[in-house]
C-alpha cells in the first residue's frame, strides 16, 4: 500500500471513535510505543498528524516529567518502571551508564513476551547499544531492528542488526531519498502490524526515531550536527523565528547555580545557530508525522486501530537559549525535564487533558496494566490508564563515579525544589513564575516550603515500589 493511500487512510481513521469501552474489549489490546529524542511539548505544533489522530482521539498528559533528562537512563527508566536509583542506568555510557549497564533480563519486553505478546523493535536503543557486540538481540524481543552504535546518529548510512543480521542503509553522505531513516522505520513499522495483525497473539511495536535529535558521523565531521530532514522537507520552516520566551537569553542569573551564572549571554551569533538548529529539528518532525499517520493508517486497514493502545512520548525534552543554555538537556528546568506524553486506546476518552504530574517512570506500568501482564521486578510507577490523582515527581541525574557535578529535584504540581551536588538550591514557584527566572531558594517567605520539599525530595531519593 502506499504512503498516499495510507495517509488517506488515517485520516478516515481520525474520525473513527478512538474506541469502545475496556469493558467491551474481550481481546488484550496491541501496543505501540513511539519515541522520539530529546523533543520538546512545543515542538507538538508541527505535527498535524498527532494532533489529528493521537491528541484529538487521546488523552494528553500536559505535566509529563522524565525522571532523568538524558537519553540512556530516561529509556532504561521507559524499560523497567524504575527511577535510575533503583534501575542503576546513570549516564549515556560506561562506568555508570549505557546499555551495558541495563540488567537486561528483566524489562518491559521480556514480560510481555512472558505473557504471550508478539515483541518488536525498530531504531534507537540504548545508547552504546551493538558498539561491543551487533549482533546481540536483547531479551524479550521477538523480532529486532535495532540501529547499532555509532551510526544510530545518522540519518543516512546507519546499520541495523535485523535479527542477527547487520544491513547498512546507504552513505552518510549521500542523501538517498528512500533510504532516509525515519521513513525506513516506518515503513517497517507498517510492514510488523501487516504481517502480525490480526493475529492469535497480541503485539508490541516498540518504534525510537532519532529525529529531531543531532546528528553524528559525516555531517557532525563537516560542522553541521543539526538533524538532516528528509529531502522533501528540507526549507519547510526556512523563515520559521526562534521562539524567544521571557526564560530566553535570562538577563539577571545571580539566582541561578554557578555553572549557570557563568554561562555567557547569547549574543547574534549564537541566536543565528540556535535558530538554524531550532528550524532543522521542526523539519526533521515532519517525517516523524507521517511516520504516525501511516502506523494509524495501517492499524485501521487491519481492523485493528480500536484495540491498540498507541502512545506518542520523547526520551527527554531540549532547551534552546533558555537561561543562557545554548543547547541540550540534562538541566533540572522545564524544556529539559517535560516531554509529550499521548495516549490513544480502549478505554481512553477522546481528546481529553490531564494535568495531574505523571513521569516516563509510569510508562512500564501502563502497558502492563493495558496488557493484563506482571513484571518480574519491583516497579516505581504507576497506570495511567485511569485518571492518575497529581502527585510530587523525582528527577535525579546521579550520583556518578565520577564525581561529576550532578543534582535531584522534586516537581510538585506547585513547586520545583532541586538540590545540586555543590550544595547549591534552587526554588521556583510555577504559580508566579512559569518561566523560572527567579529562584525563591534565598526567599524568608518561602524557607517552610523548601523544607517541606526537600523532606520529600530525600524520601524520593530511596523510594521503592508503592513508595514512590
Amino acid at each position: 500500500m502506499t504512503l498516499v493511500k495510507l495517509l488517506a487512510l488515517a485520516v478516515a481513521a481520525a474520525l473513527i471513535p478512538a474506541a469502545a469501552p475496556a469493558a467491551a474489549q474481550e481481546a488484550r489490546p496491541n501496543v505501540i510505543v513511539f519515541m522520539t529524542d530529546d523533543q520538546n511539548v512545543s515542538s507538538l505544533a508541527v505535527m498535524p498528524s498527532v494532533r489529528q489522530l493521537l491528541t484529538r482521539q487521546g488523552v494528553t498528559y500536559s505535566n509529563n516529567f522524565v525522571s532523568y533528562p538524558l537519553c540512556c537512563p530516561s529509556r532504561a527508566t521507559y524499560l523497567t518502571g524504575q527511577y535510575p536509583h533503583n534501575h542503576d542506568v546513570m549516564w549515556n555510557s560506561l562506568p555508570d551508564g549505557g546499555y551495558y549497564k541495563l540488567r537486561g533480563n528483566e524489562t518491559l519486553p521480556v514480560w510481555l513476551s512472558r505473557s504471550g505478546y508478539q515483541t518488536t523493535h525498530i531504531g534507537k536503543y540504548l545508547n552504546g547499544y551493538g558498539s561491543q557486540d551487533p549482533l546481540e538481540i536483547p531479551a524479550g524481543w521477538g523480532e529486532w531492528y535495532g540501529s547499532v552504535d555509532p551510526s544510530t546518529y545518522r540519518m543516512w548510512g546507519y546499520t541495523l542488526n535485523e535479527n542477527g543480521t547487520l544491513r547498512t542503509y546507504g552513505q552518510d553522505n549521500v542523501e538517498d531519498p528512500a533510504l532516509y531513516q525515519t521513513d525506513v522505520y516506518a515503513n517497517k513499522a507498517v510492514d510488523y502490524i501487516n504481517r502480525k495483525a490480526p493475529g492469535s497473539a497480541p503485539f508490541f511495536l516498540s518504534i525510537a526515531t532519532l529525529a529531531p535529535h543531532t546528528e553524528g558521523g559525516w555531517a557532525a565531521s563537516n560542522g553541521n550536527r543539526n538533524p538532516r530532514p528528509a529531502p522533501r522537507h528540507r526549507g519547510t520552516f526556512a523563515t520559521e523565528p526562534l521562539p524567544k520566551p521571557s526564560s530566553f537569553d535570562e538577563a539577571d542569573v545571580s539566582d541561578k547555580p554557578a555553572h549557570i551564572k557563568a554561562l555567557p549571554r547569547i549574543g547574534a551569533t549564537a541566536e543565528a545557530q540556535i535558530t538554524k538548529t531550532y528550524r532543522s529539528r521542526l523539519e526533521s518532525l515532519l517525517a516523524v508525522d507521517e511516520a504516525v499517520a501511516a502506523i494509524v493508517a495501517a492499524l485501521q486497514a487491519k481492523g485493528e486501530l480500536a484495540n491498540t493502545l498507541i502512545v506518542f512520548t520523547s526520551d527527554n525534552g531540549w532547551l534552546q537559549g533558555e537561561h543562557r543554555i545554548r543547547s541540550g538537556k540534562i538541566h533540572p528546568y522545564e524544556e529539559s525535564i517535560r516531554t509529550p506524553l499521548i495516549l490513544r486506546g480502549p478505554g481512553l476518552a477522546p481528546n481529553t487533558q490531564r494535568t495531574a504530574n505523571v513521569s516516563n517512570v509510569d510508562l512500564a506500568a501502563t502497558v502492563l496494566d493495558a496488557a493484563d501482564a506482571v513484571p518480574g521486578i519491583v516497579v516505581d510507577g504507576r497506570s495511567l490508564l485511569t485518571a492518575p490523582a497529581t502527585r510530587n515527581v523525582l528527577i535525579e541525574t546521579g550520583p556518578r563515579g565520577d564525581g561529576s557535578r550532578w543534582y535531584a529535584a522534586v516537581r510538585s504540581p506547585r513547586f520545583l525544589y532541586v538540590e545540586h551536588s555543590t550544595g547549591e538550591k534552587e526554588l521556583y514557584d510555577h504559580q508566579v513564575d512559569p518561566y523560572q527566572l527567579r529562584s525563591r531558594h534565598a526567599d524568608p517567605a518561602y524557607q517552610a516550603t523548601m523544607a517541606n520539599l526537600a523532606n520529600e525530595l530525600h524520601r524520593l531519593q530511596a523510594c521503592t515500589g508503592a513508595t514512590c
